[in-house]
């Protein structure tokens, strides 16, 4: 294997990577923005389903979440593409979607939990539902107070995207292991090539998010 195939590689891995990240991110943010609600929420089914599901979920090995997501769901004839790959995918993203969220979640809730509660009462007073008050007085606050967690969440979301590559997914780890077994007498180039492509994917990512701490963080 030649220096530019290697290469050629490790950037179709680092897509890969990058790929199943943004679409976990997204998905993890969505997700637990809306079980950060349930468990704020008045009505106790809502809360009580969401306690639930975070702490089980939460508590669970995310190599197992992952198991269950890219077999289990196939043995119960859910599925999402007919390619073997892009199905792999689908399921591998929901299942860093489903963990992650829950880490999501809590950190917005610690952040609800920083804002003065007369804000949400003053809200409610002029006749602003749970949700209007949630959306537009209580979550803009404490998003801005939680991203400091909530950056090093995505970031250890972005390290855990490498569990995908044991199911059948095409991503930086992967690209290791094709590339040592083709270059078996360069591991330790290859293993620190790896090392060093998520070492400057993790510090861009806490570079957006010191930038973002500075621009919009509350602190109380």
């Amino acid at each position: 294997m030649s220096f530019l195939d290697m290469t050629q590689l490790f950037l179709s891995g680092t897509w890969g990577t990058l790929r199943l990240f943004l679409l976990t991110l997204v998905g993890c943010l969505v997700l637990g923005t809306i079980l950060a609600a349930m468990r704020v929420s008045p009505t106790p089914v809502l809360r009580v389903t969401a306690h639930s599901y975070v702490n089980v979920v939460r508590n669970t090995p995310l190599t197992l979440v992952m198991f269950f997501c890219v077999f289990g769901l196939p043995y119960l004839d859910i599925r999402f593409a007919e390619s073997a790959g892009l199905n792999s995918m689908i399921l591998a993203t929901i299942a860093l979607i489903a963990y992650t969220a829950c880490f999501v979640a809590e950190t917005l809730r610690s952040g609800i939990a920083t804002v003065p509660v007369g804000q949400a009462e003053a809200a409610r007073a002029i006749g602003l539902t749970f949700g209007q008050t949630l959306s537009t007085v209580v979550l803009p606050q404490a998003v801005r107070t939680v991203i400091p967690p909530l950056g090093s969440v995505i970031i250890a979301m972005l390290k855990n995207t490498s569990i995908a590559s044991a199911f059948n997914n095409r991503e930086l780890m992967s690209a290791m292991r094709n590339a040592i077994e083709l270059r078996g007498d360069l591991v330790i180039t290859i293993l620190l090539a790896t090392a060093v492509v998520y070492l400057v994917l993790a510090l861009i990512l806490g570079r957006v998010f010191d930038l973002l701490e500075k621009k919009l963080v509350i602190l109380r």
